[in-house]
Order: C-alpha cells, then structure tokens, then sequence
C-alpha cells in the first residue's frame, strides 16, 4: 500500500483573511471617495458656500428691483421714474442732454 505524504500548506488559511482584506479596502475606499462619502461632504459644504453667495446676490438685486416697481404703483409713481424709463425704452433724448452709455456690470 502506498501512502502519499504532503507538506502542509498554510494558504487554506490565508484565503480568508485575504478576502477579508479585499472587502474591507473596497468599503473604505468607497467611504472615503463615493458619491456619499466623506471626501464628497467637503464638496457639499463648498458647493453649498458657493450658492448661499449666490442666493445673496440674487435677494439683493431682487430687492432692488422690487423697489424700483414699488415706485412704478399707482399713487407713488415718480415723474423722474417714469421719465427716466420712457427715455430709455423709447431711446430719445432732448437736444440740449448729453447722454453718457455705460456698460452694466454683472455682479
């Protein structure tokens, strides 16, 4: 009768932890660096900083307008307001006016 004799290999025994290792790295980096993960929350925080800015920007120049209508309403109409819009819109000035074209800057 023969007998085979064969070394013991320890790699059984490093499957497991090796698989353990794969999975774990692939969790962590996806923690780090997915659409979720703590690398994102950062370009949340900034994104969100960019739009408050933003947001501001918006309210103030609403603000402004709302003001400029405010004096368009019916018993606070301005006769320079309303002058000052005809010219513009009609595009005609007096003969003794000078009239100065500046761009409008876009904050």
């Amino acid at each position: 009768m023969w007998t085979r004799q064969r070394k013991k290999t320890h790699t059984g025994a490093l499957i497991v932890p090796a698989v353990t290792a794969v999975f774990l790295a692939y969790f962590g980096f996806h923690a780090y660096h997915g659409q979720y993960g703590i690398y994102s929350k950062y370009h949340l925080k900034e994104r969100v900083a960019l739009l408050e800015g933003r947001l501001e920007r918006v309210q103030a120049e609403r603000m402004h307008l709302e003001q400029r209508v405010r004096l368009l309403h019916d018993g606070t109409l301005e006769k320079d307001m309303l002058d000052e819009l005809a010219r513009r819109a009609l595009n005609v000035t007096l003969a003794d006016e000078v009239v100065i074209m500046r761009q409008r800057s876009n904050n």
